[in-house]
């Protein structure tokens, strides 16, 4: 259960992402394809976060101990960038126009938003 309510909270994070960034877009046609390709988007984001997001740090230690952990506004945007190109390949009709700034701030807000929904949205962790 807590996995489908952390991928209803990605999704939702990106639909609001989508809204605040005019560089982020959904373009299917009808709501239930949005909501579709949200959701399935948001699990590829997930996906690609927990694979590849610890092989960057390991590899990428000392950049983030040298930018005092900036550099990681600069990663989250390539794995969402990365997240749109993956997309593309599978004709999933989500787009990123840009890395910056339309990657970095749609990151940036996916991780702010979700952060912000996993603290009023239990999870089943805290029982």
């Amino acid at each position: 259960m807590g996995l489908l309510i952390r991928l209803v909270t990605g999704a939702v994070a990106l639909w609001i992402a989508t809204l605040l960034v005019d560089g982020i877009r959904v373009t299917a046609e009808s709501v239930p394809g949005k909501i579709g390709t949200l959701v399935l988007v948001a699990a590829a984001f997930g996906l690609i976060n927990a694979v590849l997001r610890p092989i960057i740090k390991t590899v990428g230690c000392g950049f983030y101990v040298l930018t005092l952990g900036l550099v990681a506004l600069a990663v989250n945007g390539l794995l969402f960038l990365l997240t749109s190109w993956i997309a593309g390949q599978f004709d999933v009709p989500f787009h990123v126009d840009d890395f910056w700034p339309d990657a970095v701030l749609g990151a940036l807000i996916v991780g702010v938003v979700g952060w912000l929904l996993n603290l009023f949205v239990p999870d089943g962790k805290d029982d």
